[in-house]
């Protein structure tokens, strides 16, 4: 493991992220050759296989999907090491996949700001699963959705009502609630992989017809044209109010329970805080 670099791991990141040694050799300002040197040692170091090359695409092997993950997080703690030698402050990066905590989250800052003025606060919106911690980009992250992985630890800080996304010419838009049932027939724009709404929702006889996105504005642009509805946690209504769309509570659907996440091997030392901050602030909206 001596044998370990640093820029071994940056070059394997860029490959998996670029898709080619050519690309990546270009993000890095290294030829083609050193790439290809570089992950070359990695692997002997490691006595692994970490990528899949063919003709068309570089892909990583099963290994690789997990060293890569784990370069992520190293990479990610080496510049909030430099950054924090350099501000002499403490960086706390919280990751979210749509909306952060809601109407909470300008009350979270201050608050946060106000308690612990030596560790500096960055929210990060990572459209994945974990919210950026599986991919290394936060320290503990802001979920709406179990995590499965085994890896992860999890604690619900509050709920949030589901409200439906609704066009505001649709005639829905004119009633104070709505029903699941009268979204039966409408298409409806989920996102699979981060998204609290799935079909399941439904009774199977009454599910609606299902359109997949990966991004809120996207998302947000489909519902506002008329061309598909939405159901979300209130918060997403508290950070993406639009003109052109309305937000209406679902009074038969069940509560979005709001998690704080963290790794279980590797709990950042500010956790704690941060679950009794949110906690607090769920509880007294």
């Amino acid at each position: 493991m001596d044998e370990v670099e640093l820029r071994q791991l940056r070059c394997l990141v860029a490959i998996v992220d670029e898709g080619s040694f050519t690309d990546a050799a270009i993000a890095l300002g290294v030829s083609q050759a050193a790439v290809s040197r570089t992950l070359a040692a990695l692997e002997r170091a490691l006595g692994v296989r970490l990528l899949r090359r063919t003709s068309r695409a570089v892909t990583p092997t099963a290994t690789g999907l997990r060293v890569v993950a784990r370069a992520r997080r190293v990479l990610a703690d080496v510049a909030g090491l430099v950054q924090e030698a350099g501000s002499g402050h403490t960086l706390l990066r919280i990751g979210y996949a749509w909306s952060a905590v809601g109407r909470h989250t300008v009350a979270f800052q201050r608050g946060w700001a106000a308690a612990c003025p030596g560790t500096d606060l960055q929210l990060v919106r990572v459209n994945t699963a974990s919210a950026g911690l599986a991919e290394g980009v936060c320290d503990l992250a802001v979920v709406r959705r179990p995590l499965e992985d085994l890896r992860f630890d999890a604690a619900i800080v509050g709920l949030e009502r589901r409200l439906a996304a609704l066009a505001a010419d649709d005639p829905l838009a004119r009633r104070r609630t709505v029903r699941l049932a009268d979204l039966t027939g409408r298409i409806l724009l989920v996102d699979r992989r981060s998204g609290t709404t799935t079909p399941e929702l439904w009774p199977p006889e009454s599910r609606p017809a299902v359109e997949e996105t990966h991004d809120v504005d996207d998302w947000l642009t489909a519902i506002g044209a008329g061309r598909a509805v939405g159901v979300t946690a209130e918060s997403t209504a508290n950070q993406y109010p639009r003109p052109g769309i309305v937000y209406r509570p679902v009074r038969d659907a069940e509560p979005v329970a709001v998690r704080l996440a963290w790794w279980r091997d590797d709990p950042h030392p500010a956790h704690q805080a941060v679950l009794e901050l949110l906690s607090e602030l769920y509880r007294a909206g």
